[in-house]
């Protein structure tokens, strides 16, 4: 028997890319076998399946916090069942661009904080460097084991209306959502358990060894101590911080459980102080030292940069690597890669608009309902302006705080990101998705996870795909 209701009232959104059906409304080869699957499966079947899942994840504790919830702050983090597919070919592309834009931004970061030749050649304006409040003069001329700021990296992207995958934003300072990766895949083995095998998926449960083996060989000690770095039980992050550190095989610490001594970072124990020498820290700058920054700050370690400058420990990702993943610095990344690469970006940029511009300023205002604007600092889905949603007042409301200081906010077109399936009250629905996949550097160069996380818009006609603001995530597939 098959089961075509769960595709009867399937409609590809117009000027989209769909990630399942292609412009004849054939589905194209990667979904080929999956589709067979669901149409031999009953809505009934399919349903206990969606049950299942969300029983998983409940038993697991995977949560996420949103802080602005009124209703309370813990929240399941929204699966839906069907995966995200990509070809070899695809993931051939997004892996050697993610790699080009990385080893760029790495190069970028540490020429900022030393001798700045891209600030001289004026590639990039000197002031918008230093007004970045991601820029940290603690790091100046401080030398970084082997060389390395970026550790630990998510790229974002979408695929346009024109099949091709464009950066989004790069995450380098503490980027989350790895957890729910290697979450959404173990689910996927209990829920399609032949299904995998028989598509020749690519793994994606070694990340935990990677991100171990290359904390690891930060270090020049012979068995090096790694500990994760949590603010604590109220981040946001909290489960990834929990799951991370049990995968890993290493303490899971918080601020007050570390203490500097001599210029040496320990830990306390129930046997004494035991020598730190590899922090995986998910405290961000601001909150790292309070010696050095946030006076104020009880999440962090006093004098740990004192120990970080001196070489005595590893801090990842470096302290400072925020200066390149400001919204007002992706702008010259393409720049970047061809300055220090001497290549043409693999991965393109989105269109985007520096509104301390005038003329630029203009022509945002002047097309505000195809604009997005967001702050260069945001994160998160927050702050942003949907010029075809706001309403004239919202608007006007905006654009006088932009006003105010214009540096600190970019624009771009709003796109159209591209469709997958979902499963929506047992019938399959588009919804809008990006990617973000996680990129691991070391001493041996850098690895990137087949796959990463998918997150969906699940709210229909959404375009916010953050689980702060009502998304969710889908499994992602990469053929062998």
């Amino acid at each position: 028997m098959t089961n075509n209701h769960l595709f009867s009232s399937y409609t590809q959104l117009k000027n989209t890319w769909d990630e399942m059906y292609n412009q004849n409304i054939e589905v194209r080869k990667q979904y080929e076998k999956i589709t067979a699957f669901l149409k031999r499966t009953s809505s009934n079947t399919l349903l206990k399946k969606e049950e299942l899942a969300k029983q998983l994840f409940m038993s697991q504790g995977v949560t996420f916090t949103v802080y602005s919830d009124n209703e309370g702050i813990e929240k399941i983090f929204p699966f839906d069942i069907i995966p995200r597919i990509l070809t070899a070919t695809e993931w051939r592309k997004i892996d050697l661009g993610i790699k080009q834009r990385i080893t760029a931004l790495n190069l970028f970061i540490k020429d900022v904080y030393n001798e700045q030749f891209i600030i001289r050649d004026g590639i990039v304006p000197a002031d918008l460097i230093y007004s970045c409040p991601n820029f940290l003069r603690e790091m100046k001329g401080v030398k970084v084991p082997h060389d390395i700021y970026v550790h630990i990296a998510g790229v974002d992207l979408i695929r346009n209306n024109d099949g091709e995958f464009y950066v989004l934003e790069d995450n380098l300072r503490t980027p989350s959502g790895v957890s729910y990766m290697l979450e959404n895949r173990e689910i996927s083995k209990r829920i399609f358990p032949g299904i995998l095998p028989e598509n020749n998926i690519r793994s994606v449960s070694n990340y935990p060894n990677v991100l171990y083996k290359k904390l690891q060989e930060l270090s020049d000690q012979n068995n090096p101590n790694v500990v994760l770095l949590t603010p604590g039980i109220y981040n946001s992050a909290y489960y990834e911080h929990t799951t991370l550190a049990r995968l890993m095989g290493i303490e899971l610490v918080e601020g007050r459980d570390l203490v500097v001594k001599d210029h040496f970072v320990y830990m306390k124990t129930t046997n004494g102080l035991k020598r730190v020498d590899v922090i995986y820290r998910r405290v961000d700058d601001e909150f790292l030292d309070p010696l050095e920054f946030n006076a104020a700050s009880s999440l962090g370690v006093a004098g740990i940069m004192a120990s970080y400058r001196k070489g005595n420990v590893v801090i990842v990702n470096a302290p400072g690597t925020g200066i390149a993943d400001d919204k007002a610095i992706y702008i010259f990344v393409p720049n970047m890669i061809k300055y220090y690469l001497n290549e043409e970006p693999i991965l393109k940029n989105i269109e985007t608009y520096q509104l301390a511009k005038p003329d630029e300023f203009k022509h945002v205002v002047e097309n505000i309902k195809d604009m997005v604007i967001k702050k260069t600092d945001g994160s998160g889905g927050y702050g942003m302006l949907m010029g075809h949603e706001a309403s004239e007042k919202e608007i006007k409301d905006y654009l006088k705080t932009v006003k105010k200081n214009p540096s600190n906010f970019i624009a771009q077109p709003i796109l159209r990101l591209s469709t997958a399936p979902c499963c929506i009250d047992g019938k399959l629905s588009p919804r809008c998705i990006d990617l973000r996949p996680f990129a691991l550097s070391g001493r041996d160069g850098i690895d990137i996870t087949p796959g990463g996380l998918t997150r969906v818009a699940l709210k229909k006609g959404s375009l916010v795909v953050n689980s702060s603001q009502g998304g969710g995530s889908k499994d992602t597939w990469v053929i062998q």
